[in-house]
């Protein structure tokens, strides 16, 4: 129990140490601009097909759901609204930030353990190249820049998705969703989901770097890495998300 305790606390002085690095040789030169377009292609480009076609079936799941019940007492004029606040406060940053803690979380921590356990790292620091400022600044800000876009277009593509539901399959009145849609619609709850979005970024890269960057044992080693940086950084999006919403709203 103590050794759980003991790992858990050491887990989390990486993380602020990791984060505090990131902030500190992030304006520093020279800037690897290349780096920095390879990681955003990785993490937002890469990944927008799954991105959205988690957004799609979602809001087509929402509409689903929501219609049937909405129905019972004549409301289902309202069901765009509901899809469109559903999507835009919550489920487009949360699921979107759980997808890319799978697909790039996963690939930093295999990364940058591949490159500690083949000693790539410690020959980096014989060079005098600092590893943080080469291989974590970059794709922590690609995916703190990238994750907002994603879930950008997410809103889009989950509202159309609840919209096709809806409206082609249930036969909704197509007039009274559109109107809804945005009827009670504001700027911040769009803005909330762009900043869970962001911060979400900022877990999942930190924590898939952190895990890789402290990698030891060979390839099971780099496998229990990989493993950690999702199950944590899921585990912290989950969480997070409770208290900014909270502060959010």
């Amino acid at each position: 129990m103590s050794n759980s305790i003991e790992a858990f606390f050491e887990e989390i002085g990486r993380f602020f140490r990791m984060l505090w690095q990131v902030l500190v040789w992030t304006p520093r030169r020279p800037f690897d601009g290349r780096q920095w377009l390879l990681q955003m292609v990785r993490v937002g480009v890469n990944s927008l097909p799954v991105v959205l076609l988690t957004a799609m079936f979602t809001g087509m799941v929402m509409a689903l759901q929501t219609t049937s019940t909405l129905q019972r007492y004549g409301a289902e004029r309202y069901v765009g609204s509901l899809v469109a606040l559903s999507m835009v406060r919550e489920l487009a940053a949360v699921l979107g930030g759980l997808v890319i803690a799978g697909r790039s979380g996963s690939a930093m921590g295999a990364e940058l353990g591949s490159m500690r356990v083949t000693e790539q790292i410690d020959a980096l620091e014989v060079m005098a190249t600092d590893p943080v400022h080469y291989l974590v600044v970059p794709r922590v800000w690609a995916t703190v820049f990238m994750l907002p876009l994603l879930v950008a277009l997410s809103d889009a593509i989950g509202i159309w998705g609840g919209y096709v539901v809806s409206v082609l399959l249930l036969g909704t009145n197509p007039v009274a969703y559109m109107e809804t849609t945005f009827q009670y619609m504001e700027f911040s709850d769009l803005f909330s989901g762009l900043v869970k979005a962001a911060f979400f970024g900022l877990l999942i890269s930190i924590i898939g770097c952190q895990q890789g960057f402290y990698a030891r044992g060979g390839a099971a080693g780099v496998g229990r890495a990989t493993t950690r940086a999702v199950v944590f950084a899921s585990i912290a999006i989950l969480i997070s998300d409770f208290f900014l919403t909270k502060v959010l709203f």
